[in-house]
């Protein structure tokens, strides 16, 4: 079985992996990261969404060979040290944008990435557009799009306008 090097929320990290082993097993079940789920087993409904070199990748989709060398963030590795939370994180606490939040982790990681890739701002349809690959049965989505704009200013460095919220 091949080795693999990688680096998992900024440490270092390597595992004996079956070349047919998916990423999302690596992290689960060598690397004991529960945080990434698998709701679907069909890539369809986003609970293992992780960043790959800095872009969100459904990790039941990707082999961990493929990681080999890759830095892989997961939900884990998303708070400062000192517990503090990612502004995302902070903004679907604040804005009440989970209930059984299975779902939470893939669509946390899928919005950093979302808002990353838009620094001219984001509509309220360019969000919704982009959660399409993310499945929430509990919240109906309201409050996740709410979240994910208030993210995009504190991510962004811009104060919120009032009329927005």
């Amino acid at each position: 079985m091949p080795q693999i090097s990688l680096t998992v929320n900024g440490k270092p990290a390597s595992a004996e992996v079956e070349s047919r082993t998916l990423l999302v097993e690596l992290l689960r079940e060598k690397l004991h990261l529960t945080g990434t789920h698998v709701g679907c087993d069909t890539s369809q409904c986003g609970a293992c969404v992780v960043e790959v070199d800095g872009k969100s990748v459904k990790s039941c989709t990707m082999l961990a060979v493929q990681a080999a060398g890759a830095h892989v963030t997961t939900i884990e590795g998303l708070a400062s040290a000192d517990g503090k939370l990612h502004p995302m994180q902070e903004m679907f606490r604040e804005h009440h944008a989970l209930q059984c939040g299975y779902c939470t982790p893939g669509m946390v990681m899928s919005a950093i990435d979302l808002v990353n890739s838009h620094p001219d701002g984001l509509s309220e349809e360019q969000i919704r557009h982009g959660l399409e690959g993310n499945i929430c049965r509990c919240t109906g989505y309201h409050n996740i799009v709410k979240a994910i704009h208030a993210a995009w200013f504190v991510m962004h460095g811009k104060e919120m306008p009032i009329a927005a919220e």
